[in-house]
């Protein structure tokens, strides 16, 4: 397979080098822009549209002496606009490019400031809610007045193309293995510990979400369905500024998401700070119905269990750091981020043993308490320098991070006879310490060639220790024993190292992009043993390459009509908790188990699509994924069983429709739509299984111009009912609205109403279960309403510098925080 890819590959270089493509003008057109008392105007924003459809071409902010430039275009009919915040926008005549005029010098624009007297002139624009590149879509947050005041798991839910399950597990255009990334850097989490730190993150402190089905060779391969970056809000402003947002959101409980950012830039420091803090009241209502059956499939027993969770907790985060602009090409830095949150969680459940009469003869009421302290630190260092104008550019990023978990855990269980009478009485006591380190060096090289064609490459390290303990003490006629079944120590180590090399041209109707990344990856994994559990460990080494190919073509040269072909070959590494054998208690019948013995999933995936205008997008995609990891149910003599496990071969075809626009001056709407045909084949512990699944998704979007300063917005989402491997997962959907009313140029005040009808409901089927059926139903508090309001202070200016990423992307994603 390799040597065909590279044979593909090189035949590829062959034909884009023929002089139909390289034979181009590099076309370029550049300005000064100067304020109203004739300095120049350090970053200010400098857009550059067609003038036919006004379609984004590209976008540049000006340097200290106000300069701007846009090179490599191709001929045709453009616009200039600029604009900067306390500033009236400005908008160029319509001028041309072509072969007999390939360089233009934009007249001298002065940005004037905006007041009264200007307002009648003053010309606003609103980012679009998705943009598309070649390798990635684009959604930038605050395009949605129904983002505000909300988390990060919200904003991903709103997304196109992404949901959140009721145990905050995430799919991409319905496929689960997705890689979460902040700012270029893995999450190292999943599961449960994922879902509490996304929704510890304020949507305030959020930039834009970057969905990639196919991420190029710059990125780990990590994620068999794709990667979604959260890029986070960095003050990027000239002298001393930031912003307040503050958010309070009413269901049947209260929570709040606030935060605070400032930026102070003078000569050659700039340091930047986030703080958010985010308190969270919640409740999970679960009923779990269970019918055993005989060996003839007739009735055994049935089991009824209602669990009702109610959680309290809250979370500081901080961001802090400075960059040193040593000159003009050099720039050092510094980052330190950091998250203190703690939780607690209290469960009522009462469960109900049923004889085939539907007659109880046993009932079970338990009281579970978990508190759980979770600390995150990390400190980054980076290095940046920029040898000449060409683009020629070496970074540098060393990375140290730290996790540490504590879970303390009491369960009651008190047993009654059907008369109520008090049968037995049980405890459990759980300390579950959990230590995480990861020390990850990465540089990455980029060095623009002749023509068009960039070259980029890099290099990276990483090496994480995970230890993991579970202590259990069971209680039982007044007399406590260590539970030695449920006890535990596990220590994992891995090394991962990494080299890539990515070709890129932007060609006048060819864009070309091909990547191949080589991952080494070294692991060990110790179980400590106990007096009834035996001392065990192993080890695994493998060498992978990930081949990625990225063709966009324009049938026209307005580009009106885009067709985009990209394939890539991803890798789905076990999170490291998984890897951990613990059983941890839900209830005395319901235990989450890990597994030592999973495999790493890859995935080959292709996708083509055509874009009309920039405004319509519809995809086909094929994958093929090899030991896919899912959630896996067994059930052994009544007691639940919930393990990940790889499912053998999964195959997955699908077809997606996105576009927006305008219909009116004061309508904008925006769908997107999915259709997914997916197959199971594995060897599973009830036999063979094999299942196919089409799913169907989707989201919408209307945004309402109101009048002066007020702006509104409905949207719906909806999926059906699916097969995925072991589950049948029931049909869902929502509706929501919210308003918007900009009370000053830097204040804004916003409202909105979450599952207006209350329909955001979970339930579902456990299939291939031995002897045994099971179904669920999830409520949550998901009718709220939410009130933010946001402030900016200071003069809004870009930053020289936006260094969100680090070299620890890709493991910090496989944590469970």
């Amino acid at each position: 397979m390799i040597r065909k890819l590279m044979a593909l590959f090189a035949i590829w270089l062959i034909i884009a080098q023929t002089p139909a493509y390289t034979q181009q003008t590099n076309l370029s057109v550049s300005g000064l822009i100067k304020d109203a008392e004739g300095k120049a105007y350090d970053l200010a924003t400098v857009a550059l549209f067609t003038s036919t459809d006004s379609v984004l071409v590209k976008t540049t902010f000006t340097e200290r002496d106000g300069k701007f430039n846009f090179d490599h275009l191709k001929p045709g009919q453009y616009q200039i606009r600029v604009s900067a915040m306390g500033c009236v926008n400005y908008r160029s005549e319509n001028f041309s490019l072509n072969s007999g005029s390939p360089t233009l010098q934009i007249k001298e624009v002065l940005l004037l400031p905006a007041s009264k007297n200007l307002k009648e002139i003053s010309i606003t624009t609103q980012k679009a809610f998705v943009e598309r590149k070649i390798d990635r879509t684009v959604v930038n947050v605050d395009a949605l007045i129904s983002n505000a005041g909300s988390t990060a798991l919200d904003v991903l839910n709103n997304s196109p193309g992404i949901s959140v399950d009721q145990n905050g597990v995430i799919s991409l255009k319905g496929k689960q293995g997705v890689a979460i990334f902040i700012d270029d850097k893995p999450t190292y989490l999943s599961g449960a510990d994922l879902e509490s730190y996304l929704r510890s993150l304020p949507s305030s402190t959020l930039n834009q979400i970057e969905i990639m089905t196919n991420p190029p060779a710059k990125y780990d391969a990590a994620g068999t369905s794709g990667v979604i970056n959260i890029k986070t809000k960095k003050s990027k402003q000239a002298g001393f500024n930031g912003g307040v947002n503050l958010s309070l959101n009413q269901g049947e409980m209260s929570r709040s998401n606030n935060s605070a950012n400032f930026n102070y830039f003078k000569n050659k420091i700039n340091f930047f700070s986030t703080f958010s803090y985010n308190l969270n009241n919640s409740f999970t209502d679960l009923d779990l119905n269970r019918t055993y059956k005989n060996e003839d499939e007739s009735i055994k027993s049935y089991f009824n269990q209602n669990s009702y969770f109610k959680r309290h907790g809250n979370a500081f985060n901080l961001k802090t750091g400075f960059d040193y602009y040593a000159s003009e090409k050099t720039t050092w830095g510094v980052v330190l981020t950091g998250m203190d949150r703690v939780s607690s969680s209290i469960n009522d459940n009462v469960s109900n043993l049923l004889n085939p009469d539907r007659q109880p003869y046993s009932i079970i009421k338990a009281k579970n308490l978990d508190d759980i302290h979770y600390k995150n630190g990390a400190v980054n260092l980076n290095y940046r320098h920029k040898f000449d104008q060409t683009g020629k550019e070496l970074t540098v990023d060393l990375d140290y991070l730290i996790y540490r978990n504590q879970t303390d855990q009491v369960y009651y269980n008190d047993t009654y006879a059907p008369d109520q009478s008090l049968t037995a009485q049980d405890r459990l006591n759980g300390n579950l310490p959990s230590h995480l380190d990861i020390y990850t060096a990465k540089s990455d090289y980029s060095h623009p060639l002749n023509k068009n064609w960039k070259l980029d490459a890099g290099v990276k390290t990483s090496y994480i220790k995970t230890d993991n303990t579970a202590d259990y003490l069971y209680t039982i006629n007044q007399t406590t024993t260590p539970d030695y079944e449920k006890s535990n120590h596990f220590i994992y180590k891995e090394n991962i190292n990494a080299a890539y090399l990515n070709l890129s041209k932007e060609g006048k109707r060819l864009s070309l992009q091909a990547g191949l990344r080589l991952e080494n990856t070294v692991s060990n994994g110790h179980q400590l043993g106990n007096i009834i559990k035996p001392d065990s460990s192993f080890k695994r080494s493998y060498t992978s390459l990930f081949p990625t190919l990225y063709l966009s073509y324009k049938l026209d040269t307005a580009g009106t009509n885009l067709i985009d072909l990209n394939y890539g070959r991803r890798i789905d590494r076990p999170y490291y908790q998984d890897l951990n054998p613990f059983f941890s208690p839900l209830d005395k019948f319901t235990y989450y188990v890990g597994n030592p013995f999973l495999k790493p999933a890859f995935t080959q995936s292709l996708e083509l699509s055509y874009t009309f205008k920039n405004m319509f997008t519809i995809t086909l995609g094929y994958s093929k994924t090899k030991d896919d990891v899912n959630e896996t149910i067994e059930i052994v003599d009544g007691i639940y069983y919930s393990r990940p496990g790889n499912l053998g071969k999964k195959t997955a075809k699908s077809i997606s429709v996105d576009g927006g626009r305008d219909l009116t001056k004061w309508l904008n709407i925006h769908l997107h739509a999915d259709y997914q045909n997916t197959q199971f084949a594995t060897n599973f512990y009830t036999g063979f299984l094999q299942t196919t699944g089409n799913y169907f998704g989707t989201q919408a979007t209307a945004q309402f111009k109101l009048g002066k300063d007020w702006n509104a917005e409905l949207n719906y989402m909806y999926h059906n009912r699916f097969s995925d491997a072991q589950f049948i997962i029931g049909k869902l959907q929502a509706t929501g609205a919210a308003v918007q009313k900009k009370l000053s140029p830097s204040t804004t005040l916003k409202l909105a109403v979450n599952d207006i009808f209350r329909t955001k409901i979970f339930t579902g089927v456990i299939d291939h279960l031995n002897l045994t059926d099971a179904s669920w139903r999830n409520r949550n508090d998901s009718r709220t309403a939410v009130l933010s309001f946001s402030y900016r202070f200071g003069k809004a200016m870009n930053n020289l510098r936006k260094h969100n990423t680090t070299g620890a992307e890709a493991e910090q994603n496989r944590v469970k925080n």
